[in-house]
């Protein structure tokens, strides 16, 4: 039996990075210019690996099947965080339409709209009582066609399960944004912009 492994690729745009600075020059990267800001939820408590220390048969053995790990350096996505951008993927983008979706764990709620409208229009601070079911994010209902030329520059990390083949979901999501409590299989989140809060 074949297992599809999820590798989620997330544009969490809670703050602006060192290199969104560099590649937009000025304020134009994600910066949301709000006062809004997560608060520290304290130390992580999830191993941290880097490329030179953990091996394949040690992911494996110790993560893959029961828990979660942070993977520092294992591939190199300059070029695909450069373009994602906000003005990279504006330009590139911006008149094509997308999918966005409310979390579906309570709602299967579909809404097209041109990538521009709802960069410019949809992805705003989000205070911490709306609810994720009623909130828009651009993630899984991706045109693999349209977007080609962007995601043939992701480089996944290397581990893969044994047994299995990649499946790749790309998102946007505004700041304090997320999703009601929800279960699924193993896979990998990489943030090529801001930030992923769990609460596990």
């Amino acid at each position: 039996m074949e297992y599809k492994l999820g590798i989620q690729v997330f544009l969490l745009l809670f703050w602006r990075s060192a290199l969104d600075a560099l590649v937009s020059g000025n304020d134009g990267g994600w910066s949301s210019n709000s006062e809004y800001s997560l608060t520290d939820e304290g130390p992580c408590n999830i191993d941290i690996w880097d490329k030179a220390s953990l091996s394949h048969r040690q992911f494996i053995q110790q993560y893959a099947y029961s828990k979660p790990v942070i993977l520092k350096g294992f591939s190199d996505n300059t070029k695909f965080q450069f373009l994602c951008s906000k003005s990279s993927l504006l330009q590139e983008y911006g008149e094509r339409m997308v999918r966005l979706s409310t979390a579906n764990t309570y709602s299967y709620r579909k809404v097209d709209v041109r990538f521009e409208e709802f960069v410019d229009l949809l992805l705003r601070p989000q205070s911490l009582d709306t609810l994720g079911s009623d909130t828009l994010y651009f993630f899984g209902d991706n045109n693999f066609t349209e977007w080609r030329a962007l995601f043939e520059n992701y480089k996944a990390p290397r581990y893969m399960l044994p047994h299995t083949t990649g499946a790749y979901s790309f998102g946007i999501a505004g700041p304090g944004t997320g999703v009601p409590f929800h279960w699924h299989g193993p896979g990998y989140s990489e943030v090529i912009y801001g930030r992923k809060v769990n609460n596990t």
